[in-house]
């Protein structure tokens, strides 16, 4: 009789797209896991680059590898991990950005003291070649739906989140943040949502986008609000708020 296959009890996310600089750090860190029992499901959306030559060359029975046959964007790309996804909670790790040893091992211990739906971390943050900024994003221990109007922080690489309100309330529409999307749907059906004040994620920064890449994260974020159902006025306020969080956040960390 053939033993049944183990089912892992966290399934990891990631998109990846011409990410060869950076996608072996991303792997690796989750390799480094203290806490085993995940899979690393990892979509390839047509990258031109080596990206899926490195990714293919791992060997270990908890990393599959998936292909787009054309590219759709990061939404979609993390849709076809998630629709083969077999465990029982969600984690997501961008190709680009990289863990602490005990990230899972925390969340999985908070997630069963507080009985959370949603749990996330503190971000440290990286240069594109790697080396630290001096600067880490704290997070409060718990999260409401009007807190997090006001401000992100829940890091999309930091979260680990119940599978069956992740898929859900799966977001793919890469014109709106869809993450925070999902995050201001699941607070409002009233998950609860735990943090943890430690920079267990290393959130790597591109070079200074261009005045129009901020409008355009401004325009996304106003899409973002209206998806939630917020009306013209309400959006606008939670828009000053997003204003001025985004300076107090972003003056750390001018180059």
């Amino acid at each position: 009789m053939k033993s049944k296959k183990h089912k892992p009890l966290i399934s990891i996310l990631m998109a990846a797209y011409n990410s060869e600089k950076t996608i072996h750090h991303a792997i690796d860190s989750v390799l480094a896991q203290t806490f085993s029992d995940w899979e690393l499901l990892i979509v390839d959306d047509c990258s031109s680059d080596n990206t899926l030559h490195i990714v293919e060359a791992y060997q270990d029975a908890r990393i599959r590898v998936m292909k787009n046959d054309k590219n759709g964007g990061v939404s979609l790309a993390r849709k076809k991990g998630l629709d083969a996804a077999e465990g029982d909670w969600i984690a997501v790790l961008d190709s680009d950005d990289m863990w602490a040893p005990k990230k899972l091992e925390k969340q999985m211990a908070i997630a069963k003291a507080s009985n959370a739906d949603l749990v996330f971390t503190g971000s440290a943050f990286i240069r594109d070649d790697g080396t630290p900024i001096n600067w880490q994003l704290y997070v409060p221990a718990a999260l409401t739906y009007r807190k997090l109007l006001k401000q992100n922080l829940v890091s999309n690489s930091s979260v680990l989140v119940r599978a069956d309100l992740y898929r859900k309330f799966y977001v793919v529409d890469d014109q709106i943040h869809e993450d925070y999307a999902m995050w201001l749907d699941i607070s409002k059906a009233g998950a609860v949502i735990r943090g943890i004040d430690e920079p267990l994620l290393f959130y790597r920064l591109t070079k200074p986008s261009r005045s129009s890449d901020k409008l355009k994260a401004a325009q996304m974020r106003w899409r973002t609000y209206r998806h939630a159902g917020l009306n013209t006025m309400t959006a606008a306020y939670y828009m000053c708020w997003y204003a001025v969080t985004g300076i107090l956040k972003y003056g750390h960390l001018l180059w």
